[in-house]
């Protein structure tokens, strides 16, 4: 009787509501309708035997049956056409009832109530010229009016449990998608966090290939051990290279399975662990190696207690700095100061003169994209700290700070 038919008559949809009396549950509801009504025609021949009243009952009855499948595209029509049969004929009270309720679940309360009392005046006009001869017309009219006033109040309860449950699913629905549109961000954030990881990496590596190739080009009269070293570096570079771009393409083509192409959070695609802080000499020292004329000045105290999200950040400042200098101040010197201790803040300061032609400087600036920095600037803001850069009294100079807490 709860089941779902639509405001528009039609049965609602099977996810909204499971319970739609189709098919064989609206049979059902018909034959125990047609069972009451047979009841009452039976009541009545045992009671005045056949006659022509009788056979009416009975046709009343019958019509009210055929009625009840209108009910589902027509309520509101069909539950008065059917108040009608009940003022005509008491087999019709069956078929009247379930209207009016029908009518109750699925209409507005005003709506509901002017079926109800069509209903009540049905029976109190079936009361006068079929008078029930065990209860007084007055008990039987107020008895009538207290079942159709039941009828309304759980018809109505019956339309708010209905889209009480529809709310909730709806919610469930939506709230179903936010988080898989939660988990597809997530994902995607984490995938272009690392492809920018990845992105470093291999700006870093090419631009130490850079170098050591424009040795090899404007340095020919080296020594073959040297000019043999350098291409050597070159190839083992450039194989690294190559691993490195691989798991870039790799991490961007993943759909499945971990998708952002990490582990436990501590590593990048590959299963290469991510540098800290205390990698950054062996940093310092590749680019001694590629030819820089780089500084360290470490005054970090305790460098192991800084956090490893903060020491990934400073060493990929310190390695932007350096992949920078080797691109626009090739062969010049650079300086690399880091300060800091806990419960105070880690201050990064790298500087390079600038390019002038002077006897230092040897080969080609390498060309770049131009957003390596904005990149870092923003990686440094969201760890909570600050960088600043740009060129003043013939040296640029990049300058960062990250929070430390103790």
């Amino acid at each position: 009787m709860d089941g779902a038919i639509d405001d528009g008559g039609t049965c609602a949809d099977a996810q909204a509501e499971p319970r739609c009396p189709r098919g064989a549950a609206m049979a059902g509801v018909i034959a125990a309708v047609g069972a009451l009504a047979a009841l009452t025609v039976w009541g009545r021949f045992e009671a005045q035997g056949a006659g022509p009243p009788l056979a009416a009952d009975a046709a009343a009855g019958a019509a009210g049956c055929a009625l009840l499948p209108v009910l589902r595209r027509h309520p509101v029509g069909a539950a008065l056409a059917l108040a009608v049969l009940a003022a005509l004929s008491p087999a019709a009270t069956p078929p009247a009832t379930l209207g009016a309720l029908w009518v109750a679940g699925r209409r507005r309360f005003p709506v509901a109530a002017a079926v109800a009392a069509a209903g009540v005046a049905a029976h109190a006009v079936q009361g006068l010229w079929r008078p029930n001869g065990g209860i007084s017309y007055g008990w039987w009219l107020a008895l009538m009016a207290v079942a159709y006033g039941a009828l309304v109040g759980w018809g109505a309860l019956l339309r708010a449990r209905r889209a009480l449950l529809a709310s909730l699913r709806e919610r469930a629905a939506r709230a179903e998608a936010e988080q898989g549109r939660r988990v597809a961000e997530a994902r995607a954030l984490e995938r272009a966090r690392i492809a920018r990881e990845m992105h470093d990496v291999l700006a870093h590596r090419l631009s130490l290939l850079a170098t050591y190739a424009g040795a090899l080009e404007y340095r020919p009269d080296a020594p073959p051990e040297r000019l043999a070293r350098a291409a050597g570096v070159v190839r083992d570079g450039a194989h690294q290279a190559l691993e490195e771009l691989r798991e870039v393409i790799l991490l961007l083509r993943a759909d499945d399975g971990d998708e952002d192409g990490t582990g436990d959070g501590g590593e990048v695609a590959g299963g290469r662990p991510q540098p800290v802080l205390a990698d950054l000499p062996r940093l310092v020292e590749e680019s001694r190696d590629a030819g820089g004329r780089v500084r360290l000045s470490d005054r970090v105290v305790d460098p192991g207690a800084l956090p490893p999200a903060a020491g990934r950040t400073a060493y990929r400042v310190v390695q932007e700095g350096l992949t920078n200098a080797r691109k626009h101040a090739a062969g010049l010197p650079v300086r690399v100061a880091l300060e800091g201790r806990p419960g105070a803040r880690l201050v990064i300061d790298i500087s390079n003169p600038l390019p002038g032609g002077g006897p230092g400087a040897r080969g080609p600036a390498v060309p770049g994209s131009g957003t390596g920095l904005v990149g870092l600037t923003e990686r440094v803001r969201l760890a909570g700290g600050s960088l600043d850069h740009g060129a003043a009294a013939g040296e640029f100079r990049l300058r960062a700070w990250l929070p430390w807490p103790a």
